[in-house]
């Protein structure tokens, strides 16, 4: 068994799991217009602290990309309960599509208005592997580090690729999940794609236009039986399954039939030894895209005979790119704590084609035992893992 012994996560609901979740409680959107960070009032999910006072509540000091200082507090947060052990070979795998772009974008527009080059240190800080080694270190959990960069499915990959390595005895415990943190660069890219909504995104709604943007970082603590016995963690929860598959159908589409999620959706049940009737709660994608409500919704249909309670969360937080994933397991670990099914804001209609209504308001007294959680990146990259009860 792949035992989860930890949780972390910050995102504009919050900047730890007690406020996620009380926000969470609230029915209501951390999304805003306005947001000083940028000059236009894009509506983003966005963290309301400076990296200084980012610095703070992660206990850090120096020079760290905005990504980096996310991580490092929704990792600490993760491994709070642990610490390191000689018979336990613990290791760090995080995800991230910006890296620390935030930092780089305002270095670079510095040097094109004033020609300053005196911190040309600071782009040491724009790749994305900087940030998983600074949080390792954080943590001390080096005997393993990676960086996983598979856009909006990374936290899901980086979740997988430590669930195996514990399954093949390279490791007995790992820091897994994402962290991204908003740029303008990022948001133009994705404005450049159409893709981006002026209002109030409405994932699986008939009028949906387009995502919001988020902010943010989630991580879980995976540990194998043999380390459990020796930390005596409390455990949360298992991950019972996981799979990942390409549909390869474009380069940032999914495929309108939805293949790519069927299989991932396919092989992580298997992998669990679940039938599809077994699930009780799916965490959708939902970006509130045309292409991916659809698609995602058409592969549902494949796999489910009677659809289980859905819904996308990313309404509340904006869609935190690599980090979706991570906080999505956080989300995943509340929903089976608390046997609640969390709603999915802003929608009134469904979708003509599909006709798939999401849950839409929080829904307590369930019997929630397995939460299939979906995410998918650029590319066809499709992963799904299935989190359950202990």
């Amino acid at each position: 068994m792949i035992l989860i012994t930890g949780q972390g996560v910050i995102s504009a609901l919050g900047v730890n799991v007690n406020e996620n979740w009380a926000h969470l409680q609230q029915e209501k959107s951390a999304i805003k217009k306005g947001i000083q960070s940028f000059s236009s009032p894009y509506l983003v999910g966005q963290i309301e602290l400076s990296n200084e006072e980012l610095k703070q509540l992660a206990q850090v000091d120096g020079d760290y990309s905005r990504t980096a200082l996310l991580g490092m507090i929704a990792a600490r947060e993760s491994f709070a309960s642990h610490e390191i052990h000689p018979e336990i070979r613990t290791g760090f795998i995080s995800g991230t599509s910006v890296g620390g772009m935030d930092l780089t974008e305002g270095e670079y527009k510095n040097y094109l208005t004033e020609n300053e080059t005196d911190r040309l240190e600071t782009y040491k800080q724009h790749s994305s592997g900087i940030a998983a080694y600074q949080i390792a270190q954080l943590l001390g959990a080096t005997d393993f580090i990676n960086t996983i960069s598979t856009a909006c499915s990374s936290a899901a990959n980086a979740i997988m690729l430590g669930a195996r390595l514990i399954e093949n005895n390279q490791l007995d415990r790992v820091i897994v999940g994402a962290t991204d943190a908003l740029s303008l660069f990022t948001i133009s890219g994705f404005r450049s794609l159409m893709i981006y909504d002026s209002e109030w995104c409405a994932p699986f709604d008939e009028r949906r236009k387009g995502l919001n943007l988020g902010e943010g970082a989630g991580f879980i603590v995976l540990e194998s039986e043999k380390s459990q016995k020796i930390t005596q963690s409390k455990v949360l929860g298992l991950l019972s399954g996981w799979c990942n598959a390409s549909d390869a159908f474009h380069q940032t589409a999914s495929s309108p039939d939805g293949q790519g999620a069927v299989l991932s959706m396919q092989g992580a049940l298997k992998r669990a030894n679940l039938k599809p009737e077994q699930i009780d709660y799916v965490n959708a994608h939902g970006t509130a895209t045309p292409n991916n409500d659809l698609s995602e919704s058409h592969a549902l249909k494949q796999i489910f005979k009677e659809i289980p309670p859905f819904s996308s969360t990313k309404a509340y937080t904006g869609h935190t790119l690599a980090a979706s994933g991570g906080i999505e397991a956080v989300f995943s670990l509340l929903a089976i704590e608390h046997q609640c099914l969390l709603p999915n804001l802003n929608f009134q209609n469904p979708i003509e084609e599909t006709g798939l209504m999401p849950v839409q308001k929080l829904v307590y007294e369930q019997n929630i035992k397995h939460v299939l959680s979906n995410s998918f990146g650029f590319g066809g990259n499709n992963s799904s893992i299935i989190i359950s009860k202990y």
